[in-house]
């Protein structure tokens, strides 16, 4: 008898470390593939050279000061599982960052910047093949008023970017911004990046238009005729949110609350002149942590690209983007949602303990009814 009932526990045991093995495992790693298996790229009509490019936004690291050991977990862990199915089965040629890599960058020490940048590597890693771009983010280098030259040359050095420059593939032109330095208050880094995106803009004015004059574009570098797609971390000036909508918008409580000027999104002023300098076909930027297409102007379409952490949303996600010369197309692709995982979690934990319990009153009945007959034929 003691035999069976020391077999029927390891079985029982073995059966809970088996189903909990299960779950976990597909929660925390199955669970990707069938949800991403569900984007594709978005087609455009030349398919010939064209360039695919991911783009996600707001990962917000979380740092030493404010970043609890377990929320740290949970969340790079999410980032890193997304981001690396992602990687395994989308296959860009580019991936854009748009800001706020880092949660705590504006405050970092060089010791926690250093962890910080280690732990982004991991979670980010990338083939050589695939190109990752990332910008600049008020919480990676602080607001104007936060932000220095240290924190920012430390960052620029790190990702090999600078506040104002083109990157050029396939003759598509990708203009990156830092939208912290469009303060308009003439300070020495915002008049930097302001003189160097004048001076590009002049460079892709004579590279787009035959009539321009000569002597003008003289010795001036010279880019593919096309006009180009602004990548940045602030949103262009708009009022709110109101005219967003879909499933990854801000919330309805939210969407009427009035924009702040050079804090939710760029001043008119700002936005007035990267549409007026560089015309642009398209811009991403992140930041609201939401989603939002707006058209400046009635014909400049403006993605707001929702943040890839569950910290920060509970249905994270990515653009995937097909460019050529002359046309591009965009599409979304939703990651797992964090509600749905913990319920999957507290389902399952369930389902194991009810059965678990029928599994004991079950064998506790049978062992009450062998003893009593066992107890019958010993009286007999």
């Amino acid at each position: 008898m003691d035999g069976a009932r020391s077999i029927r526990k390891r079985i029982l045991i073995v059966w809970i470390v088996a189903a909990l093995s299960c779950v976990f495992m597909f929660c925390e790693y199955v669970v990707y593939f069938p949800v991403i298996l569900r984007c594709s790229w978005p087609q455009i009509t030349e398919e010939q050279d064209t360039v695919r490019a991911l783009f996600l936004s707001d990962p917000h690291l979380l740092g030493a000061i404010r970043g609890h050991w377990f929320d740290k977990l949970r969340r790079e862990w999410q980032m890193q599982r997304s981001f690396q199915t992602a990687l395994s089965l989308l296959r860009p040629e580019m991936v854009f960052i748009l800001g706020d890599v880092f949660d705590e960058g504006k405050w970092s020490s060089t010791k926690d910047w250093e962890d910080d940048l280690r732990r982004f590597k991991l979670i980010f890693h990338h083939p050589s093949d695939t190109e990752l771009v990332v910008l600049i983010g008020n919480h990676d280098i602080g607001f104007h008023h936060e932000m220095t030259s240290y924190k920012l040359e430390r960052f620029e050095n790190v990702f090999n970017v600078t506040s104002a420059q083109i990157l050029t593939k396939r003759g598509v032109n990708f203009l990156l911004v830092n939208s912290v330095a469009l303060h308009g208050d003439h300070c020495l880094i915002c008049q930097r990046v302001e003189d160097k995106l004048y001076s590009i803009a002049q460079q892709l004015n004579c590279s787009t238009q035959s009539d321009a004059p000569r002597q003008h574009c003289k010795d001036m570098q010279t880019y593919p005729s096309t006009a180009p797609i602004i990548l940045q971390h602030y949103p262009l000036f708009r009022i709110n949110d109101a005219e967003c909508t879909g499933e990854d918008a801000a919330p309805l409580n939210e969407r009427f609350q009035l924009f702040k000027e050079r804090y939710d999104v760029l001043s008119q002023d700002a936005s007035k002149k990267l549409l007026w300098w560089f015309q642009p076909r398209l811009i991403l930027s992140g930041h609201t942590h939401s989603g939002c297409e707006v058209s400046h102007e009635n014909r400049f379409l403006e993605v707001s690209v929702p943040s890839f952490s569950w910290r920060n949303r509970n249905n994270p996600s990515f653009i995937l983007g097909t460019f050529s010369p002359s046309d591009f197309a965009l599409s979304k692709c939703f990651l797992p949602e964090e509600s749905n995982i913990i319920a999957v979690y507290c389902s399952s934990m369930v389902m194991i303990v009810m059965i678990t319990l029928g599994y004991l009153r079950l064998f506790h009945g049978i062992l009450h009814a062998v003893n009593s007959l066992l107890g019958k034929k010993k009286f007999l």
